[in-house]
């Protein structure tokens, strides 16, 4: 993967970049799931998603997106004005933006470490120091919800269709390989049923370079008490097949709010 900043076009003639992202929020914050739990961090939230996800907890990245453009120079600048030294890159997704790979280079180039949060749907040459990687399983449908055909957050488009283009999308084999074999990883999943772990493992026979101890499971939820309900019988279940439990701490810590 690059590694040199001056290869990138506008930081190889001038240090400085107007580039722009479209960036739902960003905000200083504790990392609340993975590997990097408890870790102090600057988030930079983008907007723009192509899955939707039916228990999406930041519909105003995909199903809704919102936000406003920001160049590479001021993202940079609120980073380092952070005191953090670590930087997620979350979304949405964020590797549908081509200006993530030079703002991830610009971050790495201030001595900054680097979590990229992504569904694995979207290969780019970013820089990264944890590719924190979140693949949807058949559970994520937006046929799945509770409330389809009726879902009040399909607000554009034939909801039928819709469904069916984040079926196709969701799971990309080449790109999920591909992250998983040149970056240090983890891949977390989401988990609403206990039958989703039968189509967990049958997804990770595509993933065989992939041991347990990179897998977290997370209990589907935005609220303390959906989380503490699934939480009671995923955390053994996971324990007991050598994956990582993950307990999405910043929901008991700030609750299901933006800016946290």
């Amino acid at each position: 993967m690059p590694t040199d900043l001056s290869t990138l076009p506008s930081a190889k003639k001038t240090g400085h970049s107007s580039a722009r992202l479209r960036i739902a929020e960003t905000f200083l914050s504790v990392q609340g799931e993975g590997a990097l739990t408890g870790v102090r961090s600057f988030f930079i939230r983008t907007t723009g998603c192509n899955l939707r996800c039916w228990f999406c907890d930041t519909p105003y990245t995909s199903w809704t997106a919102e936000g406003n453009w920001q160049t590479i120079d001021e993202l940079l600048a609120q980073a380092t004005a952070s005191g953090a030294e670590h930087v997620i890159l979350t979304g949405g997704e964020p590797l549908l933006q081509p200006a993530i790979v030079e703002l991830s280079h610009a971050l790495k180039a201030a001595g900054l470490h680097i979590t990229v949060e992504t569904a694995g749907t979207v290969d780019r040459p970013v820089m990264a120091d944890l590719m924190s990687i979140s693949p949807k399983l058949a559970n994520s449908n937006p046929t799945a919800a509770p409330d389809f055909p009726v879902n009040p957050t399909a607000v554009r488009g034939s909801q039928g269709a819709v469904a069916r283009r984040h079926s196709e999308l969701r799971w990309n084999i080449a790109t999920l390989t591909r992250l998983t074999t040149d970056y240090p990883y983890q891949l977390k999943f989401v988990i609403d049923t206990p039958a989703d772990l039968d189509a967990l493992s049958e997804a990770l026979t595509e993933l065989p370079h992939v041991p347990p101890e990179h897998v977290w499971l997370m209990p589907q939820g935005i609220t303390q008490e959906e989380l503490a309900l699934r939480g009671a019988w995923l955390k053994p279940l996971a324990e007991s097949q050598g994956y990582n439990f993950c307990p999405r701490l910043h929901i008991e810590w700030f609750g299901h709010r933006r800016g946290v």
